[in-house]
C-alpha cells in the first residue's frame, strides 16, 4: 500500500512513524512534512489549503491511500477532491467536517442527537454582545465559532477580558460562541468512524494552557498523556454509547456520514460527560501518545475506515503501560514565535518534529510555534513521564519553553471526577 500523509506537524510525524511500522505499507510520502518526517518518508511540496493540488499529487505519486492530518484542508474539501480522483482518503467530507469547522453546526447536531453539551449562545453582532454576556455567569467561556487552531478560546472570570476577546473576534468578522463553563477533568476521545460504525482509541488528556498549573493563554496543546489511570475502565465504551455513536448516527441521518477520525473533547462533570467540542481529525498532541501505545497496524485500520469496511476489523490491540508527551515551543508562542534558531538533539529517539525545517547546511532549525513533541513511555504514568522529561533534557533550542507539570497530577493520583453529592 502506497500511503500519502498530508500535514507538517508532530501529529503527522506520529502518524508517519506508525505507518512506517506497518508491513502493508510499501511506500510512504508526506506533504509538505518537516525535517523529522524526512527521515521516514518522501517529502513533497504542497499548499495544504488547495484540495485540487492534493488530489493531483496523490494521482501523480500513485497513492493508494491519502491520510489528511490537519483540519483546515478537511474543512476546505480535500477529502472530497481526493475521492473524486478515485483514490481512497482517510478524512471526512467538507460537509461532515463542519462538525469542527462550525461550532454552531456542532451544537445543532448534538441537540438533535440528544448529546449533552454546555448551554451556549451565538453572537454575530457587536450590538448584542453585552446582553448575551449578561445571560452567563463567570467563568465566561468565549470561542471563535470557526477554526482557530486551539487558540480562539478564552476562559476567564473577568467580564472585561471575556468581552475584549469577543469584541476582537467580532471586529474580525468572526461570530462568537459564548457558553457555560463545565467543571471536571477533560478527556480527549479519538474514534475511527465509518458511518454508524464507531471504534474508540485510548482516551487521553491534553494540556491547553501555556504555563504550569494551567496558567496563561490557551494554545494548540502543550502536552498529553494516555491512558487515564483515574478513569473508569469502560470509559471509552460509555462515551461511545452516550456521545459519539449518537452524533455519528445524526450525521448519517442528515446525509453527511462521517468517515475518518472523529475527536470528542469532553469534560467529566459531577452529573456525567458533556462535550466541549468535536474535531474532525486526530488531535495534536494526543495523537503522539495514543499512537505510541497502539499495536494494531495502522494502515489497514485507516483504509478500512476510508472504504466502509471498519466493521469487519478485529478488536484493537494496545501495549501495556502509558505514554506522555511534552511540547517544546518557540520563544513568543502562543503569540508570534521566533523562528530560524538551531535545534540540537532533535533527532533522538522519542522526539517528534512539528515546526522544523532543515537548512541548506544540514542544521535543523525552528519554523513554527510548537517546534517538537518529546514522547516517553513506561510501565505506568510516572515512568512514562520521567522518560519524556529525561529525553527532553537532550533537546536544546534557544529561548524555548515547555511545561514541567505534564501528567504530574494524574501520576500522583490527584485527578478525580467530581462527585454528584
Amino acid at each position: 500500500m502506497r500511503v500519502l500523509v498530508v500535514g507538517s506537524g508532530a501529529r503527522e510525524h506520529a502518524i508517519v512513524l506508525a505507518l512506517a511500522q506497518d508491513p502493508e505499507v510499501t511506500a510512504l510520502a508526506c506533504a509538505p512534512g518537516n525535517a523529522g518526517i524526512a527521515a521516514v518518508a518522501e517529502l513533497h511540496g504542497l499548499d495544504v489549503t488547495d484540495p485540487s493540488a492534493a488530489a493531483d499529487l496523490a494521482k501523480e505519486w500513485r497513492a493508494d491511500l491519502v491520510v489528511v492530518g490537519p483540519e483546515v484542508p478537511l474543512v476546505a474539501g480535500m477529502a472530497d477532491a481526493v475521492r473524486a480522483a478515485g483514490i481512497d482518503c482517510f478524512g471526512p467530507s467538507a460537509a461532515a467536517a463542519r462538525i469542527e469547522g462550525s461550532k454552531s453546526f456542532a451544537k445543532d447536531v448534538m441537540a438533535a442527537a440528544g448529546v449533552r453539551t454546555a448551554d451556549s449562545e451565538i453572537v454575530d453582532n457587536p450590538a448584542r454582545l453585552d446582553a448575551a454576556l449578561a445571560r452567563f455567569s463567570p467563568p465566561y467561556v468565549v470561542k471563535d465559532d470557526g477554526l482557530a487552531a486551539g487558540k480562539g478560546v478564552v476562559v476567564s472570570s473577568d467580564l472585561e477580558v471575556a468581552r475584549a476577546h469577543a469584541s476582537t473576534l467580532l471586529d474580525g468578522g468572526h461570530p462568537v460562541l459564548i457558553e457555560d463553563f463545565l467543571d471536571g477533568p477533560e478527556v480527549s476521545l479519538f474514534c475511527l468512524v465509518d458511518g454508524e460504525t464507531v471504534v474508540p482509541l485510548l482516551p487521553a488528556q491534553d494540556f491547553k494552557r501555556v504555563g504550569d498549573g494551567d496558567s496563561g493563554p490557551n494554545t494548540g496543546g502543550m502536552g498529553a498523556y494516555a491512558p487515564l489511570p483515574w478513569a473508569a475502565d469502560d470509559l471509552a465504551g460509555q462515551l461511545v454509547d452516550q456521545v459519539v455513536a449518537p452524533v455519528a448516527a445524526e450525521l448519517v441521518r442528515r446525509g453527511v456520514p462521517f468517515q475518518g477520525l472523529l475527536y470528542a473533547g469532553l469534560v467529566l462533570t459531577a452529573t456525567g460527560p458533556a462535550v466541549i467540542e468535536f474535531n474532525c481529525r486526530f488531535g495534536d498532541p494526543e495523537t503522539q501518545v495514543v499512537l505510541a501505545l497502539l499495536r494494531t497496524p495502522l494502515a489497514q485500520l485507516l483504509r478500512a475506515t476510508a472504504t466502509g469496511k471498519l466493521a469487519g476489523e478485529a478488536p484493537l490491540e494496545w501495549a501495556d503501560g502509558a505514554a506522555v508527551t511534552v511540547v517544546v515551543a518557540a520563544e513568543g508562542y502562543p503569540g508570534t514565535p521566533r523562528v530560524g534558531d538551531v535545534i540540537t538533539g532533535a533527532e533522538a529517539e522519542g522526539v517528534l518534529h512539528a515546526g522544523t525545517r532543515r537548512r541548506d547546511d544540514g542544521a535543523v532549525v525552528s519554523a513554527g510555534g510548537r517546534v517538537l513533541s518529546v514522547v516517553g513511555t513506561g510501565a505506568d504514568l510516572a515512568e512514562a513521564r520521567a522518560e519524556a522529561y529525561r529525553r527532553l533534557e537532550g533537546v536544546h533550542l534557544a529561548g524555548s519553553h515547555h511545561r514541567t507539570d505534564i501528567a504530574a497530577r494524574a501520576a500522583a493520583g490527584e485527578v478525580a471526577v467530581p462527585s454528584a453529592e
